[in-house]
């Protein structure tokens, strides 16, 4: 045995529950109203995130149904704003039901529409407002900023979006595309070798993809105009 363990005091058990009843019984009204508050915080979330949230998510997925069949139509006006009747619109949706799933995805189609608008700077305002975690929709409207930015002339802060969504989620339908336009923004910017490097990933990692299929024309530009 150590020594250490050998000179380490020795705890009166009985000498402890003694003192731990004391304490319990002297501070009985104190503990009752602690443990009374844990309960009320406890049932008050699990009423608000179960009965209250949840009831608010089924009207707004009745309002985003309406919403979204006008912005499919490309009516993004009453998309957005609505149709002074019905509908409520987006914008409205977003106001109303923030702390909603639904009202978080109304903020991804009210980028999306300002995108369409040519309103870049509010597209970028919105769906970065957007909390996409979701695997497909994520990305796409992280590579929207990438477009909005684009549009904007600020190519290297593109390329950045654009590489994000090429990565948020690896996969063979979103990523190769980001790659894509990552690559073609690092042409626009003459960085013809970070372009080549881009296209040649999408090549070997994405072969049967649309993207892949035609990569060999792209390499070949873009390794000819470094070259000039």
């Amino acid at each position: 045995m150590s020594k250490e363990i050998k000179d380490a005091p020795i705890v009166d058990v009985e000498e402890a529950f003694s003192k731990t009843e004391l304490f319990l019984e002297n501070n009985k009204k104190s503990l009752s109203i602690i443990i009374g508050a844990i309960v009320v915080l406890v049932g008050g979330y699990f009423a608000y995130k179960y009965w209250y949230v949840a009831g608010e998510e089924t009207k707004a997925q009745a309002e985003m149904f309406k919403a979204e069949q006008y912005f499919e139509k490309d009516s993004l006006e009453k998309a957005m704003n609505g149709d002074g009747n019905l509908v409520m619109g987006f914008s409205q949706i977003v106001e109303d039901y923030s702390i909603t799933p639904s009202g978080n995805l109304a903020e991804y189609y009210l980028g999306m529409c300002f995108l369409k608008k040519g309103q870049f700077e509010d597209a970028i305002t919105h769906l970065e407002a957007f909390d996409g975690k979701d695997q497909i929709v994520g990305p796409i409207a992280t590579g929207a900023i990438g477009d909005a930015n684009l549009e904007l002339g600020k190519t290297e802060e593109a390329i950045s979006f654009y590489l994000k969504a090429a990565e948020q989620n690896n996969n063979h339908f979103t990523t190769p595309i980001y790659l894509k336009k990552a690559a073609m923004a690092n042409e626009d910017k003459g960085n013809y070798a970070d372009a080549v490097k881009i296209y040649e990933r999408i090549k070997n990692e994405f072969p049967e993809t649309m993207e892949g299929k035609d990569m060999e024309k792209y390499i070949a530009r873009a390794k000819a105009l470094g070259s000039i």
